[in-house]
């Protein structure tokens, strides 16, 4: 039976740092959109008059924050698309047994 109780422990314990993963991803997200909206607001509000807003200047952070995001992003997602859902778990005990 505690077996059984470990390995419940163990998933519950792998699901909670996923969540704690995605709630990391979801903040970044959204302190991303917020800020990137604020600097547009400013940006905006320091044009001359007749000068474009589209200009390289107003985008760096944009873009490069966003190359950032990007790289947070695929490190949530894609180890599951790529490795499958339960490769720690079977890499693990590849590992376990590696010791015995």
């Amino acid at each position: 039976m505690e077996i059984i109780n470990d390995r419940d422990n163990i998933k519950y314990l792998e699901a909670r740092k996923r969540v704690k993963r995605l709630k990391g991803f979801y903040t970044h997200v959204a302190i991303y959109v917020l800020v990137n909206l604020l600097i547009v607001f400013i940006n905006y509000q320091d044009l001359k008059p007749g000068e474009s807003y589209f200009q390289p200047k107003n985008f760096m952070t944009l873009f490069f924050w966003g190359i950032g995001l990007i790289a947070h992003g695929l490190s949530i997602f894609v180890p599951q698309f790529i490795l499958g859902r339960n490769w720690e778990e079977r890499k693990i005990r590849q590992l376990m047994d590696k010791e015995k």
